[in-house]
């Protein structure tokens, strides 16, 4: 656990300075274990909640932003430190950024509604602070914490479902949220200023904003329209931790009340894809998740796309 008040004194700033404008009060970052071992003791952990063996998984979806090498997918190496066997399942990766943990859960689902698979895995982890603009932007810096978060489905009777999803993406900002290096964009060997340059978190947070103050009212009304439900049939949300700021303005323009939207980004800062599923499993261990109610998993991320899943417990 790192808090603002100990990078407070790393950036020279003095204490309380973080706190203040970012609203993330502390976070997690990784010390000698690194992103497998966090993804691995997640999966442990949902697993034995789910009182499933690892020999029972058919399929395992790696969901993340940033994967933990290019080439090959992270989802094998998950697969080898379970102690799955050769062949016995299916493993690939999820990149939609922040909604990478959505994403995937959309699509386990249809892939257990097919019959293709009988039970998966969704695993997120991240390490978001290896590639923070800690000198150029530290109160975007600020945000970021570590963190993996996993969950175990199986098709079921059918009173657990999904009821509405949806994705829709502006690539018009694409731009505004990125880490430009690590793929084809920018040539290690011929352009190693622009590749070092570009290998740290990026963000037009005002960008950004607009965007989503523009749009994202109407895409939550979609939705809403297509499960079936008015807000006062949402039990509770769940969204992805962007910012203190940006839940505070979720509750207050999409008409649901600040109690019923989960939100653990003060302590744990914004931890990229794995922030939602720990949402989720926060949420299940106050309580607040119960068979029967009506749940709504909501996101943004970068490209930049809008996630909405309407969930049945």
């Amino acid at each position: 656990m790192v808090h603002s008040s100990q990078l407070d004194g790393r950036i020279g700033r003095p204490e309380g300075w973080l706190y203040r404008r970012t609203g993330v009060l502390s976070r997690y970052y990784c010390g000698s274990e690194d992103q497998i071992d966090l993804a691995v003791d997640a999966g442990r952990q949902a697993l034995e909640a789910a009182d499933a063996s690892p020999d029972e998984i058919d399929v395992i979806l790696f969901a993340a932003a940033v994967p933990y090498q290019s080439i090959p997918a992270t989802a094998p190496l998950i697969q080898h430190r379970l102690g799955i066997a050769d062949g016995a399942c299916a493993a690939f990766d999820i990149n939609s950024t922040c909604l990478s943990f959505l994403t995937a859960l959309d699509m386990l689902a249809s892939l257990l509604a097919s019959g293709r698979y009988r039970r998966g895995l969704i695993v997120a982890s991240e390490v978001a602070s290896r590639a923070l603009p800690w000198n150029d932007d530290p109160l975007t810096a600020a945000l970021f914490g570590d963190g993996a978060a996993a969950a175990v489905f199986s098709a079921g009777d059918g009173t657990a479902h999904l009821a509405a999803a949806a994705m829709e993406t502006y690539p018009s900002a694409f731009d505004a949220c990125r880490i430009g290096s690590g793929g084809t964009r920018y040539d290690y060997h011929n352009q190693p200023e622009d590749y070092a340059r570009h290998s740290m978190f990026e963000m037009r947070g005002e960008t950004l904003y607009k965007l989503t103050v523009k749009h994202f009212p109407a895409f939550l009304d979609r939705v809403l329209s297509e499960a079936g439900w008015e807000r006062g049939d949402v039990d509770i949300v769940v969204p992805h931790q962007a910012s203190p700021g940006a839940l505070a303005h979720l509750a207050r323009r999409s008409g649901f009340a600040p109690a019923a939207v989960v939100s653990i980004v003060r302590d744990f800062g914004n931890q990229v894809a794995a922030s939602l599923p720990t949402a989720l499993h926060v949420a299940r261990m106050e309580g607040r998740l119960g068979k029967g109610q009506r749940a709504l998993l909501l996101g943004t991320s970068a490209g930049i796309s809008f996630g909405g899943l309407a969930v049945v417990m």
